[in-house]
């Protein structure tokens, strides 16, 4: 598996691809140049990692049951590997996880199945519910699709850890994604996890969208 580092210190944000993407894909589509400032100052440092969508929620040549096994072996390297690997370059506590389309999939996935290791989420343009990707469901897949286990979250120390973290959700007002985004959001409230829900004009699903985006909230300029 290969990934990419920018930057020297900071808040450690984990990057995720989109559907298929690659490790490079944020160095090519401008957003590490539009994170450049923060970057310099020391403000963040980005762990831009590979996918393998083509072996989990894409693979087209085994039966969707398989997916999420694959995925749970990414998964743990996510959390076995490159997250000892960030803070051994760098001890600062705060982590995010972020990425758009699907991308944002996995940057949620993976902080509210481990909230007591992410400080911040920022998903953009997210498709939440992962059944209407694969047209599958099982008990595997139910607890990597975010839009049904959060219904069902009960347990007051998750619960807690869950609250703990800064969430943001931002899509296009014709997002085809928007309807996933608005039922997570209600879930979220309905469990009262505070969080940023934000709609942005027109239909955003996309690079020159998603660039003002991640300076807004995670570089923290428009």
């Amino acid at each position: 598996m290969e990934l990419l580092v920018f930057g020297h210190e900071g808040a450690r944000v984990l990057v995720f691809p989109t559907s298929l993407g690659k490790f490079y894909e944020w160095e090519d589509r401008g957003m590490i140049e539009t994170l450049r400032g923060p970057l310099e100052r020391g403000w963040l440092q980005l762990f831009c990692v590979d996918s393998v969508d083509a072996e989990s929620w894409y693979a087209r040549d085994v039966h969707p049951s398989q997916f999420p096994i694959r995925h749970e072996q990414y998964e743990a390297y996510l959390l076995h590997e490159v997250l000892p690997f960030s803070l051994d370059r760098n001890p600062d506590p705060a982590l995010v996880t972020t990425g758009t389309s699907f991308g944002a999939y996995h940057a949620v996935n993976l902080a509210f199945r481990n909230p007591e290791q992410v400080s911040r989420v920022v998903g953009l343009s997210g498709m939440y519910d992962i059944k209407r990707l694969i047209r599958y469901s099982d008990e595997r897949v139910y607890f990597h699709d975010p839009s049904t286990y959060m219904v069902n979250e009960h347990d007051p120390g998750r619960l807690d850890a869950l609250r703990r973290i800064e969430i943001v959700l931002a899509t296009g007002e014709d997002d085809p994604n928007r309807g996933d985004n608005e039922h997570l959001s209600h879930v979220l409230w309905s469990k009262g996890i505070w969080h940023a829900f934000r709609i942005w004009d027109g239909w955003a699903h996309d690079w020159p969208w998603w660039r003002q985006m991640i300076g807004l909230y995670i570089g923290g300029h428009d």
